[in-house]
């Protein structure tokens, strides 16, 4: 909790750094994902596909507060904000105009910025954004043991996996394990022989697996998001005479991964790469992934995304052909990326110095 409360006090001098600069009176931060950057890896979430959660936070010049209801406040106190960096205001879960009176009064008047602006507020600026993605180092101490808990979720479900499986038993099995280990399943694909040809986003279905199957999770820690997909070949599965061709189209996208490289250009590179081996609309066939840390996709990489890379931001890049896809985390150095999803009981190929998943082989049938 001390280091949890040295952070906030650094994202306070930062919030009012903000508010400095733009004259404004007040921030207010709705999101889930910005009360978790606020709280150092607090949880606003009660409902899981909601944006805004069940307590917001609310930072002047001279205070801090988190704005929350009668319902959720103990429990927020309790576990998921550490003591003594922010006031609370606590009002009754029927008198949602009481929360609404002290912003008033907190603002006297002033520009209210906003994560989720309503009428009358501001947006937040791109540079403050942006300020968001470059990592502390305890950010990257809670990303790292996020990245290991999701893969090692993902290799307990694989390895389990049958053929005679549903694909909802899989993604069911993925949510359990994702759960077990504390983290929020906010996204399982899945995609069984049949449908992995077809569709790059496959939400899971009735059907049985068959003789291989695509996982993808989305796995949510302290609002910090590890993204990572894994196949697994079952006895019979035929060969992907592809996945060199993926394996080249990744890595030249991840070699251009460098601090002060336009994401712009992450894109390019990577449009490039599926041109010189055959397959020139590959890009147009699924996103191709960005910026990660308290989004799944902070940044999206596209041909006008033109922000800088810095070392301490983590992306994920998630190059696809016909039944086959590469994706995991990784944190920018500036000597290089580290995987941040890589289970050392996955199996692996080293390719352009790194070590990248391999489909799972099985022999259940």
């Amino acid at each position: 909790m001390q280091e949890r409360s040295k952070e906030i006090q650094e994202k306070l001098a930062t919030m009012r750094g903000w508010l400095r600069q733009s004259g404004a009176a007040m921030l207010r931060l709705r999101g889930t994902d910005w009360f978790a950057w606020a709280t150092a890896g607090g949880s606003n979430t009660v409902l899981l596909a909601a944006e805004t959660g069940v307590a917001e936070i609310a930072v002047t010049p001279d205070h801090a507060y988190v704005l929350t209801d009668e319902i959720e406040a103990q429990r927020l106190q309790d576990e998921e904000v550490p003591a003594g960096c922010y006031e609370w205001h606590v009002a009754p879960w029927a008198e949602p105009q009481a929360r609404r009176a002290l912003c008033a009064e907190l603002a006297a008047g002033g520009t209210v910025l906003s994560d989720r602006p309503t009428a009358g507020e501001q947006a937040l600026g791109q540079d403050m954004l942006r300020q968001r993605y470059c990592l502390l180092d305890s950010e990257i101490a809670r990303y790292r043991e996020v990245g290991l808990l999701a893969a090692q979720a993902m290799t307990e479900v694989m390895q389990a996996a049958r053929p005679d499986w549903t694909e909802f038993a899989l993604a069911g099995a993925g949510a359990e394990a994702m759960w077990a280990r504390g983290l929020h399943p906010t996204l399982t694909l899945v995609a069984n022989e049949r449908r992995l040809p077809i569709y790059r986003h496959a939400t899971p279905s009735r059907e049985t697996l068959g003789r291989r199957a695509m996982l993808v999770f989305c796995a949510r820690g302290y609002g910090l998001y590890a993204n990572l997909t894994r196949f697994v070949h079952f006895a019979g599965a035929p060969d992907q005479p592809d996945f060199p061709a993926l394996l080249e189209i990744e890595a030249a996208g991840l070699a251009a991964c460098r601090p002060g490289v336009p994401l712009s250009d992450v894109y390019a590179t990577l449009e490039q790469a599926y041109c010189q081996h055959g397959f020139s609309d590959g890009i147009r066939r699924h996103h191709q992934g960005g910026i990660c840390g308290y989004l799944s996709r902070e940044l999206v990489a596209t041909p006008a995304t033109d922000a800088p890379l810095a070392a301490k931001m983590a992306v994920a890049f998630n190059p696809s052909l016909p039944g086959i896809k590469l994706e995991d985390t990784f944190l920018i150095h500036d000597d290089g990326l580290e995987n941040l999803t890589l289970d050392p009981d996955w199996p692996t190929v080293e390719h352009a110095g790194r070590q990248r998943a391999l489909p799972l082989q099985t022999e259940a049938s």
